[in-house]
């Protein structure tokens, strides 16, 4: 399998996160590169740099007034009088459909959803280079490859049309499919990381052309709390094309399996014929945000059910964070998947 990465994606190297109102270490650290990489290739991935696909592609998923705030805040930012070296917000509208500031301030707030996607100066060159990888494997798979693994970083799952969040900016899985639909195709996006993939949900809600899938701890008391519930399905000509399964905290392989093997019969239902996985690693029982207990031969038997849906397979970046157990977790899915 052919895996893609190109090494802008280094360029973001957040210090800051905020939970719990404790300020703390960022998780979506550079060095979650060194264990991915390691994890690809001793799966016996081929490692290749992406092309430049351009702009346009991102901007039929992201509006240009929230590219253009991710583009330009961090240097409007700093000039503010007593501001941090990284992109925070400290106040949020209560709706969406409220006027949109001038100031840097307020539109941090409108555009960022939460503490955990602090931007700095390296941010946009970071999550352009991680789209661009998504869209080059999603090439390579419409070139005829039976799948593809993106190396992103920073993720996507969590971000929406302009809004950003859970330390992502822009929706690498959601971009893969556009692009996938713009080629003839008929994809769907199956999500299995431990966070529901919100902003992947918020961006295709009342749209019928891509079915939705996530498996993912359920978000009563778990990021991101306000979405992912089993009963979202969809809205308008979407009702009925996303489909959520939330499982309760520590669910082990078995239990996933049983889950895994629902939203793989809903997407053959849906007629697709690609799909793009959203891999968050972070479902293993040793991730430090202790969703579920996913053990390391688990992945393999997860990537081993996707497999066959005998489906051309985009397979997405996204969760998964510092522990010695990443780069064997990936390992294990990307060998479970070429083995299958």
């Amino acid at each position: 399998m052919k895996a893609v990465f190109d090494e802008r994606q280094r360029a973001h190297d957040p210090k800051h996160f905020m939970a719990n109102g404790r300020l703390s270490a960022n998780p979506e650290q550079p060095q979650r590169i060194e264990e991915l990489t390691r994890g690809a290739g001793a799966a016996g991935c081929e490692l290749i740099a992406p092309a430049d696909h351009g702009a346009g592609p991102i901007a039929e998923i992201h509006s240009p007034e929230y590219l253009t705030f991710l583009e330009t805040i961090h240097g409007r930012w700093i000039r503010t009088e007593g501001a941090s070296d990284e992109v925070i917000p400290n106040i949020h509208p209560d709706r969406r459909t409220v006027s949109y500031p001038k100031s840097a301030t307020g539109q941090s707030g409108f555009h960022q959803a939460d503490t955990s996607c602090p931007i700095t100066a390296g941010t946009w060159q970071s999550a352009y280079w991680s789209a661009q990888t998504a869209m080059s494997a999603t090439g390579l798979v419409l070139g005829g490859e039976p799948a593809a693994y993106a190396l992103c970083r920073p993720p996507g799952h969590h971000a929406f049309g302009d809004l950003a969040g859970g330390f992502c900016f822009l929706n690498n899985s959601a971009i893969a499919a556009q692009m996938l639909l713009r080629a003839g195709r008929r994809p769907a996006i199956l999500d299995v990381d431990v966070h529901h993939g919100n902003g992947t949900q918020g961006i295709f809600y009342a749209r019928r052309d891509v079915l939705t899938v996530s498996i993912h701890a359920d978000p009563s008391r778990f990021y991101p709390f306000f979405w992912g519930r089993a009963g979202e399905r969809g809205e308008g000509e979407g009702m009925g094309y996303n489909f959520n399964l939330p499982l309760p905290r520590g669910t082990g392989d078995r239990d996933y399996i049983d889950a895994l093997d629902v939203a793989l019969a809903r997407i053959k239902a849906f007629g697709a014929d690609t799909v793009v996985v959203a891999l968050g690693l972070d479902a293993h029982e040793n991730d430090p945000f202790h969703g579920f207990k996913v053990s390391t031969p688990g992945f393999a038997r997860i990537a081993a059910r996707i497999a066959q849906l005998n489906l051309p397979a985009v397979i997405v970046q996204e969760g998964g964070y510092l522990s010695s157990d990443l780069g064997d977790n990936l390992t294990s899915f990307l060998v479970g998947y070429q083995d299958a």
